[in-house]
């Protein structure tokens, strides 16, 4: 048997998977533990309530992490979702359980205090899923995920578990359509409306009609920002079904790829597959290619770090620019760009962008994949994309030669920053510094016109140990990119930022101004040159005038003293070793 998908992607029924390792014994290697025996009939009596039968204490135990709320438009659907998750390993002879974990909204809550749980709730939402599926003893696990943090947070749970395991991406939004102009917009219009709004370029009614239309439904925000970057990140990895990542929320494939993630989690099951076997290095390398040419979120860089550490694969943030010399940026996609998500959906989603780079030499087609075949394999027979389109540019006309993505070190960041840098803003920065030491300062200073041309805006002690959490910085750029300062200020910080956010923006500055890096010390007037050619970000002051300045620099008391934040600040690691909390236990 074999089931259609769209642009001639074919996904089998893995029944060349079926060898004589594949027992009913050996596919209930822990649901079998909780279940089997006189011993275990406590266990069995809490699991007829909810659906057992006799028969399925025979079959393997599917958990299926459903990160659905009503928080988010990213995850409210989420629920429909995983129960076609659920049908599908029913269907394939598995027994499926769903369960439920948690997701913030980082549109909600930016700007805010709020936004310091967001990188911290990647963390929850990993060590949940692990904490349910070790207690229940699921035999294979599938996650469905929306908002930006499930995604590596569900990759990271898979690969400490490694048991067999599919990701599922719960789509991406449709555009919102402007009532007068009928231009499309997302989420990030709203954003940069504040900041036409303060410079008085945007009504009351201008700016409400921007609020009211810009997220028409479910779905993650629909440019090439954070979490369709993820899920295109995670396609690439082998770890989602082929085209996962590129489909509409609301869509019949999104459906059908929720129905296949559950026959695919069994016959990964059944062949032995684990996610160890596809996250490789290579694997890795992939999906840092895939996230470049996509032109895709500066997080890609903190949470790939995140998901190769869990699995136990050597990564680091100068992978990133060793790759990147290479790959160039190759969709037209927002926030730099003019198309969303969903107009790659239309003209045939991720599939045929990895042919063109496979077929450049650039992707390892010999990876492993969920498919149970490799990454050459599942492309073997897709075709390109459409004669007529220009999301996708080709590798004769590319959007930028090479990564838009820049790893830069120096004075200013010794261990590493993060920039995004697509080169339509330019390729070097040189300003005085206006310094602050929170996003609210900045914020507050940009809104009423003290930020000019020619100033770096410096926001510190909002990096992972700093914030706590390390908030994202949409509200200020998308500010700086409202009032039309986008090609003549840049910003820095050791916060991160929004994949919505564009613009001469450098962000994961390390070591982060809370544990005493140079960003401590920077003053008002201080030359910063941000050069994306030679990947330097610079300090214009002395060695010995640093040197004096960091020697008389002092910490200031933790701004939280208990509870998740509290935790999270003593235990994270620096992010450009990924802002991970089980590193140094």
């Amino acid at each position: 048997m074999r089931l259609a998908a769209p642009h001639g992607i074919w996904f089998y029924s893995f029944s060349y998977f079926m060898s004589a390792k594949s027992s009913k014994k050996s596919l209930r290697k822990y649901s079998s533990v909780i279940t089997d025996g006189p011993s275990r009939a406590g266990a069995r009596a809490f699991l007829r309530p909810v659906g057992f039968s006799e028969a399925d204490f025979k079959k393997p135990i599917i958990g299926v992490a459903s990160l659905w709320s009503m928080v988010t438009p990213c995850n409210m659907h989420l629920d429909e979702l995983a129960r076609e998750a659920e049908a599908g390993a029913n269907a394939a002879g598995g027994k499926a359980i769903i369960f439920g974990t948690i997701t913030v909204s980082d549109g909600i809550s930016m700007g805010t205090p709020g936004m310091r749980f967001s990188l911290v709730s990647r963390e929850v939402i990993a060590d949940s899923i692990e904490t349910v599926a070790g207690a229940e003893g699921f035999d294979a696990v599938i996650t469905v995920g929306g908002c930006d943090k499930n995604m590596p947070g569900c990759i990271m749970a898979l690969a400490r578990l490694n048991r067999p395991g599919v990701f599922v991406y719960g789509g991406t939004i449709l555009p919102g359509i402007h009532p007068v102009s009928k231009l499309e917009c997302d989420a990030v219009s709203v954003y940069e409306a504040i900041g036409q709004h303060a410079a008085n370029k945007l009504d009351d009614k201008g700016l409400k009609l921007i609020e009211n239309c810009a997220l028409p439904g479910p779905g993650s925000c629909g440019g090439m920002y954070t979490a369709n970057t993820m899920a295109s990140a995670i396609e690439a990895l082998g770890m989602s079904l082929p085209n996962s990542s590129a489909q509409i929320a609301i869509s019949h494939e999104k459906r059908e790829d929720c129905q296949r993630a559950g026959a695919a989690a069994m016959a990964l099951l059944k062949a032995d597959i684990k996610p160890s076997d596809i996250m490789t290095r290579k694997a890795f390398e992939n999906a840092i290619t895939v996230s470049i040419a996509l032109g895709g979120s500066t997080n890609a860089v903190l949470h790939l770090l995140a998901m190769a550490h869990s699995i136990g694969v050597k990564l680091s943030i100068d992978d990133f620019n060793r790759i990147g010399k290479k790959v160039p940026v190759l969709a037209d996609l927002k926030p730099s760009g003019k198309y969303g998500m969903a107009h790659l959906s239309r003209i045939g989603g991720l599939p045929p962008l990895m042919k063109m780079l496979l077929d450049q030499g650039l992707l390892h087609g010999e990876c492993m994949t969920v498919t149970g075949k490799t990454i050459a394999q599942n492309l073997k027979n897709v075709k390109p994309y459409p004669k007529d389109q220009d999301v996708v540019r080709s590798f004769n006309d590319p959007i930028k030669a090479d990564s838009h993505l820049r790893v830069l070190y120096g004075n200013l960041a010794p261990t590493g920053a993060v920039a995004k840098i697509t080169g339509k803003e330019g390729l070097k920065f040189q300003g005085r510094a206006i310094v602050f030491n929170s996003e609210e300062a900045a914020q507050k200073a940009i809104m009423s016109g003290k930020v000019k041309a020619g100033h770096v805006i410096v926001i510190r002690n909002e990096g992972p140990v700093g914030g706590p959490g390390m908030r994202e910085m949409l509200s200020p750029t998308s500010a700086v990119m409202g009032l039309g300062l986008g090609k003549v200020v840049a910003l820095i910080t050791d916060g991160r930022f929004s994949g919505g956010s564009h613009g001469f923006v450098v962000g994961h500055i390390t070591p982060e101004a809370a544990v005493g890096g140079p960003l401590s010390v920077v003053k008002n007037g201080d030359i910063i040159t941000i050069d994306a050619v030679k990947n330097h970000l610079t300090l214009g002051i002395s060695a010995a005038e640093l040197k004096t300045r960091l020697k008389a620099w002092r910490p200031t008391k933790p701004t939280v003293t208990r509870g998740v934040l509290a935790k999270y600040a003593k235990l994270v690691t620096s992010a450009s070793e990924g802002a991970v909390t089980d590193k140094n236990l």
